[in-house]
């Protein structure tokens, strides 16, 4: 979902074989299915760090988890993977602390699924802390512990930062894939202007997103 438009899964599946047959005939190109930060990111040594930039309340961020997870699982040991959510709008902003809020309580992915559900097949916005502290209280998230988290130095610093993040990579819509500090792609970039399914963008994302990791492992 693109910032102006806010107002299946393992590599033996056919989606993933046809992805893989893309990248045998040559691998994906430079301006099309990803692009190149001008200015490489400062990144931590040691590690190939892959950031997944998302929103809580993006239906192509919705559709595209269960494959996100699914690789991420598989990651060698040289890679670090993690999500950082965007603050597009006011209320992607209250999400965005939300999101930093049960990090920082150590309770994020246990409740993302219920969140991701609540919001596209329940219809709640979960756009207030009150509703958030009551929706993620029923799921055993202390109620008081959260708002005193959400209202936080430390998750506003995180906020700060994956603003930051976002700024570095030129994010513009989501969801979206940085790796290493120095390439960029995302399902609606994987499909070049392609009218296919959403799994299979997302299926081709994820190859491409393994064609740069390499990339970045070899320095290239």
């Amino acid at each position: 979902m693109k910032r102006r438009d806010f107002s299946a899964l393992l590599a033996t599946t056919p989606l993933a074989v046809a992805a893989g047959s893309a990248l045998a005939q040559g691998g994906p190109v430079e301006g099309r299915q990803y692009t190149v930060l001008p200015q490489p990111l400062a990144t931590a040594p040691g590690k190939i760090e892959v950031v997944e930039f998302f929103w809580y309340g993006c239906p192509h961020c919705y559709a595209f988890e269960p494959l996100i997870e699914a690789w991420a699982k598989q990651l060698p040991a040289d890679v670090a993977f993690r999500k950082a959510h965007v603050a597009f709008r006011a209320n992607v902003k209250i999400h965005q602390r939300m999101f930093y809020a049960l990090e920082a309580l150590g309770k994020e992915a246990a409740v993302r699924p219920a969140i991701f559900k609540a919001m596209h097949e329940q219809g709640q916005a979960l756009d207030d802390v009150k509703s958030q502290a009551k929706f993620l209280g029923a799921l055993g998230v202390d109620a008081a512990k959260y708002q005193d988290a959400y209202n936080s130095f430390g998750v506003q610093t995180k906020c700060t930062q994956a603003e930051k993040l976002s700024e570095a990579y030129r994010i513009d819509g989501v969801p979206a894939i940085g790796v290493g500090g120095r390439f960029l792609t995302s399902p609606s970039q994987a499909g070049a202007g392609q009218r296919l399914p959403e799994h299979e963008l997302g299926q081709r994302a994820l190859q491409y997103t393994d064609f740069l990791i390499q990339r970045a492992r070899n320095k290239a």
